[in-house]
C-alpha cells in the first residue's frame, strides 16, 4: 500500500501557531506524538509512505532519524521542500511512479501542470497547508489538509473521482 503525506514540520513549536493546528504546550512534542500515532495507526511496516517536504525544520539527520524516522512505521521516501536542510543535497524534488496504472508526480508546490498532466496524472503536493485549492486532478496531501493523518492511494482515487479534469487534459479521440 502506498501512503502520501507532507507538511509534518517535526520539532516545529511555531508551525502550531501558524497553521492552528490544535495542539498545547510551549513545544512541539504533543504534535510529533499525535503525528506519529496517527501515522502508525493506518500505516503497516510493510508499506511505502512518500514525504512530500517540509518533514522537519531540525538541520540534524541523527535527531530526525531516532525521534522520528524510526519511530514510523513503513518504507520512506523523501522529497525535499522549503524547510528540509536535514535532507542530503540528492534527495529529490520530485518523485513520479505509475501505481495501477494510475500515473502520480509528486512535488512539495503545487503546479498548473505537471508530467502527463494532458493524459490525467495526478499531482500530490503539500507546501500550502489546505490553503490553496486543487486544480484537476490535484490533491494537497498536507497533514492540515487531512486530519493530520497521511493519506493512501485508495482514498486518493475516491478523491480524485470528484475532481475536474485536468486543464490541459486532452480528450480521447482527438
Amino acid at each position: 500500500m502506498y501512503w502520501f503525506t507532507a507538511d509534518e514540520h517535526y520539532g516545529h513549536t511555531n508551525i502550531i501557531k501558524y497553521c492552528n493546528r490544535p495542539f498545547q504546550g510551549i513545544l512541539a512534542m504533543e504534535m510529533d506524538n499525535s503525528l506519529i500515532q496517527n501515522h502508525n495507526k493506518v500505516v503497516k511496516s510493510s508499506d511505502t509512505v512518500i514525504h512530500i517536504g517540509d518533514f522537519s525544520l531540525i538541520n540534524n539527520i541523527e535527531i530526525i532519524q531516532s525521534n522520528y524516522i524510526s519511530k514510523l512505521n513503513g518504507n520512506h521516501i523523501f522529497i525535499r521542500g522549503s524547510h528540509d536542510n536535514w535532507m542530503p543535497k540528492y534527495y529529490h524534488e520530485i518523485w513520479e511512479k505509475t501505481i495501477n496504472n494510475q500515473h502520480i508526480v509528486c512535488c512539495h508546490y503545487a503546479m498548473r501542470v505537471w508530467s502527463r498532466s494532458h493524459y490525467g496524472s495526478w499531482q500530490l503536493y503539500g507546501h500550502s497547508h489546505g490553503g490553496l485549492k486543487p486544480e484537476g486532478k490535484q490533491w494537497d496531501v498536507g497533514v492540515d489538509n487531512n486530519n493530520y493523518f497521511p493519506v493512501s492511494f485508495d482514498q486518493l482515487v475516491e478523491i480524485m473521482k470528484k475532481l475536474p479534469d485536468n486543464i490541459n487534459f486532452l480528450k480521447k479521440g482527438i
